[in-house]
């Protein structure tokens, strides 16, 4: 008996001592400090702390969040090139995603966002709220902002920023729940869009 205890307590002991960081590991992205997103050239500065999330939604996407992604979620699509969804298709012929084109105009970028989110979230609610010409990455471009409610029943405010170039699409999207969560960080996500730089 006392020798089983003692190897009970050195399995957990092993498991512990050996526990190897997982490749997908969250990684802080430092206030202050440049980097490059989603596998592209496309350079941000954050104005606080935010944690860059395991797993990629897409070969150019990558998500961001301060509290957790269902709390605030802040996804860069970068270089997205013609012909391919901003997120990676689950299943191509049951859930097709709608794909960025050559012929894509900056006013469809909302419905492009709107039905990737309806088929790879799931969702059935969502309303486009204001769309706005903008300046993003030194080019023309438009900021549009949206409500919708997420199958945890939750709804959320999102406003995304993007702009086509050399032929390929660069977005940044924030989401959060109306509730508290956009409010509190959507000034942040602002400056930081604001020192997107290619």
């Amino acid at each position: 008996m006392k020798n089983a205890i003692v190897a009970a307590a050195l399995m957990a002991l092993l498991s512990v001592t050996f526990q190897v960081p997982s490749a997908s590991a969250h990684k802080l992205r430092q206030k202050g400090e440049a980097v490059t997103v989603a596998d592209s050239r496309l350079t941000v500065t954050p104005q606080c702390d935010w944690n860059r999330l395991s797993g990629k939604p897409g070969k150019n996407a990558e998500t961001w969040t301060l509290d957790g992604g269902q709390l605030n979620d802040l996804t860069f699509y970068a270089g997205i090139e013609a012909g391919k969804p901003l997120v990676k298709e689950r299943h191509k012929k049951k859930d097709p995603l709608p794909k960025f084109g050559k012929s894509t105009l900056l006013v469809e970028l909302p419905e492009l966002l709107e039905g990737t989110y309806r088929t790879y979230k799931k969702i059935g609610a969502f309303q486009l709220t204001s769309t706005a010409p903008a300046r993003f990455l030194g080019q023309d471009g438009v900021i549009f902002t949206y409500d919708y409610t997420d199958a945890d029943q939750i709804t959320r405010k999102g406003e995304a920023t993007a702009a086509i170039v050399d032929g390929k699409l660069y977005m940044v999207s924030f989401d959060a729940p109306r509730l508290h969560y956009f409010d509190k960080a959507i000034a942040d996500v602002r400056a930081l869009v604001a020192t997107a730089t290619l």
